[in-house]
C-alpha cells in the first residue's frame, strides 16, 4: 500500500514517523530517507534509539533549494537519488515499510523526476508498506495512493510571527 500524507498543514512528517514507530513496535522494520531536511529534527533524535527503525543519512544542515547554486542544486539531486537507492535496497533487504519524508517537496524542486519516484515504487516488493509526504503531491501519486490524508492548516503560529519552536516543529 502506498500512504500520502500531504497538504499545507503541519504533521505530515510527524504521522509518517508515528507510522514507523507503530509498525517497529510490532517487530517489523522501516526504513526513512528525508529529502530536503538536515539531521536537527527531534523525531530523527528518537527513531535513532528504536532497533527496527533505518534512518538514512541525511545533511547536518540543508539549504532551501532557491538558495542554491547550480552544483549545489546537481549535488542535492545526486543525494536524493542515492536516498530512493537506499530506501529500495533496505526494502530489498527485508525492510517491509519505507517512509520518504517530503519526497513531494523534493519533486516539486526538481530534485527528483516523478518519473524516478514512479519507478522506485514499480520496484518496491508488493508487499511493502510505502509512506510519503509532502505539499502538492502529483496526481500520479495521489491515484496511486491506497491512503490520501491531507494536513490542512487552518491557523499556524507562524502566521503572527512565531517562528519554529524546538520540539513543537522541529
Amino acid at each position: 500500500m502506498i500512504h500520502l500524507y500531504c497538504g499545507d498543514g503541519k504533521g505530515k512528517t510527524t504521522a509518517a514517523f508515528g507510522l514507523a514507530l507503530r509498525w517497529a513496535g510490532r517487530g517489523g522494520r522501516a526504513v526513512i530517507a528525508q529529502f530536503l531536511k538536515g539531521a536537527d529534527s527531534g523525531e530523527r533524535y528518537a527513531l535513532a534509539h528504536v532497533p527496527g527503525v533505518t534512518l538514512l543519512p541525511v545533511p547536518e544542515t540543508i539549504k532551501f533549494v532557491f538558495a542554491m547554486d547550480e552544483e549545489e542544486k546537481a549535488a542535492a539531486r545526486a543525494e536524493s537519488r542515492a536516498l530512493l537507492a537506499g530506501a529500495l535496497a533496505a526494502l530489498e533487504g527485508g525492510c517491509g515499510l519505507a517512509v520518504l519524508d517530503e519526497c513531494c517537496g523534493a519533486l516539486s524542486t526538481g530534485l527528483l523526476t516523478e518519473e524516478e519516484v514512479l519507478a522506485f515504487l514499480d520496484r518496491c516488493p508488493p508487499e511493502a508498506e510505502m509512506v510519503l509526504t509532502g505539499r502538492e503531491p502529483p496526481r500520479a501519486l495521489l491515484e496511486r495512493a491506497g491512503y490520501v490524508t491531507e494536513m490542512v492548516k487552518r491557523k499556524h503560529p507562524y502566521d503572527r510571527g512565531v517562528q519554529a519552536r524546538i520540539g513543537v516543529e522541529w
